[in-house]
């Protein structure tokens, strides 16, 4: 099976992957136009945050599955890779230590202007009576917006630190929020109201672009401090700079609108770099564990494909059964399932999944079906009386 790589992964990631048979290309400095150029006859394709188009997906005549070394796949075209049936697959969880360890750096940084103090002594200024006025974290509430893997590790991280952590996100309930030893927010601008600092956390998402914007910032505290590890997009920018303009709030960020797609290029936005007390170029999951634990993952995903057809960690298979459920227990012989499936085209119907387990023995078998539409009575008797079938049923 055949791999392209097209980004900077580990050496380790590419020697496992080939270690397994795979026959891996690596082209890390490809740009995202030039991808569909290069992609070839690859079955697998690798990338971190490499930008996959339509165009590069609808070039693919081979490809059958994308993974991405890392969590989001906002970079892909995943709507264009269900129309082409291609997998499109994630290391979710994998980077969590990494972004969390950032975002309580960015938030200590902002708090005691490390930057600013560092820029200042490089210029030949000792200015420790400016920068000995801080308010300190300990006692501090810290609004975590998104509690998912990550924004769970900042939260044990700031209590760790003698913070009082709440938190809003969307499945959030007062008695899971209880059960994790946070306070619970009914809304984003409710938890804006209550922190001295806020570290946000969301995936993006339709209903998650934008989500904090000039309603969220001016609810918070004079003096607070926001950070941002997540998606550039969740914040509204315009909004952001705002706040930051009329110098209530502070800021540390390792996401930005419109972010160069390599690692070295200029920086447009230095206005806003010019508001921050704290930064970093997008780096939030690059530590070399959370780098291993990505590969490690990458492979995982590609073994089981290769041996299964089937990744882990898949995107976009849909994950709610809405069709009808049929189950055929048969004997396992050559045919029984062709014949199946022939009454099943006969009447019309669609499979929109299926799987067959085999018993131990290897003797008799189970295939269970979802269904577009409800078999008839006597479609169903017509599977059961087909030759090795044990038994045909329709689950409610």
């Amino acid at each position: 099976m055949k791999i392209l790589i097209a980004d900077k992964v580990s050496t380790k990631m590419v020697e496992d992957l080939k270690s397994l048979g795979f026959e891996v290309t690596t082209n890390p400095d490809v740009s995202p136009a030039d991808l569909a150029g290069v992609i070839d006859n690859a079955e697998i394709l690798i990338v971190r945050s490499k930008q996959v188009t339509a165009a590069t997906i609808d070039t693919a005549a081979a490809l059958s599955l994308i993974i991405r070394a890392g969590a989001g796949v906002n970079t892909i075209d995943v709507k264009r890779a269900s129309e082409k049936g291609i997998y499109v697959a994630n290391c979710p969880g994998k980077n969590t230590d990494a972004v969390a360890e950032l975002a309580i750096g960015l938030l200590i940084a902002a708090d005691r202007r490390i930057p600013n103090a560092l820029l200042d002594l490089r210029n030949g200024k000792w200015r420790k009576k400016e920068y000995g006025k801080a308010r300190g974290l300990k006692g501090r509430t810290l609004g975590v917006v998104g509690l998912g893997s990550i924004g769970g590790a900042v939260a044990r991280c700031a209590k760790g630190l003698g913070m009082e952590v709440i938190g809003w996100s969307r499945s959030l309930t007062p008695e899971s929020a209880k059960a994790q030893g946070i306070g619970y927010c009914a809304s984003p601008s409710g938890l804006a109201a209550k922190a001295d600092a806020v570290s946000v956390h969301l995936a993006l998402s339709q209903d998650t672009r934008g989500l904090i914007g000039s309603e969220f910032f001016a609810a918070m505290k004079q003096g607070a401090i926001f950070v941002n590890t997540a998606r550039s997009e969740v914040v509204d920018g315009a909004a952001l700079k705002e706040a930051l303009r009329s110098g209530r709030i502070r800021a540390g960020l390792d996401v930005f609108e419109n972010e160069p797609a390599g690692g070295e290029a200029g920086f447009g936005d230095t206005d806003l770099a010019n508001l921050l007390s704290a930064a970093t170029p997008h780096i939030g999951a690059s530590t070399e564990q959370a780098e291993e634990a990505i590969a490690e993952e990458a492979v995982r995903v590609a073994k089981i494909f290769a041996e299964t057809g089937k990744p882990i960690n898949a995107v976009n298979p849909r994950k709610l059964h809405i069709g009808f459920p049929l189950v055929v227990r048969h004997y396992n012989r050559v045919g029984v399932l062709a014949n199946v499936l022939r009454e099943l085209r006969d009447e019309g119907i669609n499979i929109e999944e299926m799987e067959n387990s085999i018993f131990d023995g290897e003797e008799a078998a189970s295939c269970s079906l979802i269904l577009d539409k409800a078999p008839s009575t006597s479609l169903v008797t017509r599977i059961d009386s087909i030759e090795h079938v044990i038994q045909a049923s329709v689950k409610k």
